[in-house]
């Protein structure tokens, strides 16, 4: 991200189902949340209710109003490295975390 700050992700599966995370390097968790994968034309989508969303403290108060009553991920592949996540009003290009 422009303040050199990074949003790190992660997808994965947490008690038997789809969870993703988003966590703002040296702010904390951004938001978590528990949803279900779609397909669709361009890509795929994560899928969540205002009731799976959970907001942290690195939440700005427009990403609690943008998606507060639910909403979906969109995410398209741009290369063998490179993940465009999107959302209301946000989008961010995410490269793999070699370890």
């Amino acid at each position: 991200m422009d303040d050199g700050k990074p949003l790190m992700v992660s997808i994965h599966e947490k008690e038997g189902a789809l969870f993703v995370e988003f966590i703002k390097t040296r702010e904390g968790l951004w938001a978590e949340s528990f949803g279900v994968i779609c397909k669709t034309d361009v890509g795929l989508e994560i899928r969540f209710t205002g009731e799976q969303i959970h907001f942290g403290p690195a939440a700005s108060w427009v990403l609690r109003y943008a998606l507060g009553n639910g909403g979906k991920f969109t995410l398209t592949r741009l290369g063998p490295k490179k993940l465009r996540i999107a959302t209301a009003g946000w989008t961010g290009i995410f490269n793999p975390n070699d370890k």
